[in-house]
């Protein structure tokens, strides 16, 4: 009886060990500076942005999505078009990015508004949101979007 005893508590053991292995490293994936795929809200709440690997060792983003109630009246998501015309929906505004040490660099954000392009740079930060900076020269601004759950 001791030995079913000692097998059992082994196994209980084991289960416990892989199930805290298994949250630790979904836990290391979580804090990842690298991990920005996703679908992120932007800063102004105004848009959702999807952002994948769109080429060897880089990575893009592009409007997926427009908030109706901040758009101008008579405007729809559909309809709505950048200062230079173009569908807002689909359009590609985060380009070029290259995997660095720490972050993604070399990278350029479009502002749609303002038909504006900037380098940038993106970081997954721990509590799960995307750290944002859009720069001109050495002046950087920075955004945080926030992840936006399935």
């Amino acid at each position: 009886m001791k030995k079913i005893s000692m097998t059992h508590q082994a196994l209980v053991s084991w289960i416990i060990l892989v199930i805290g292995l298994l949250s630790f490293s979904n836990a290391l994936a979580e804090l990842d500076p690298h991990a920005v795929q996703g679908t992120f809200l932007n800063g102004e709440e105004t848009a959702h942005i999807q952002i994948e690997n769109c080429a060897e060792q880089s990575l893009c983003g592009k409007i997926v999505w427009l908030d109706p109630a901040k758009l101008e009246p008579g405007v729809t998501p559909e309809s709505a078009r950048s200062k230079s015309g173009d569908p807002v929906i689909g359009l590609t505004i985060l380009k070029d990015f290259e995997r660095k040490k720490k972050d993604w660099r070399g990278g350029t954000i479009y502002d749609p508004g303002k038909d504006k392009l900037y380098a940038s740079r993106l970081k997954r930060l721990e509590d799960g949101s995307l750290q944002v900076k859009g720069c001109i020269a050495f002046i950087c601004q920075t955004q945080i979007w926030t992840a936006v759950v399935p």
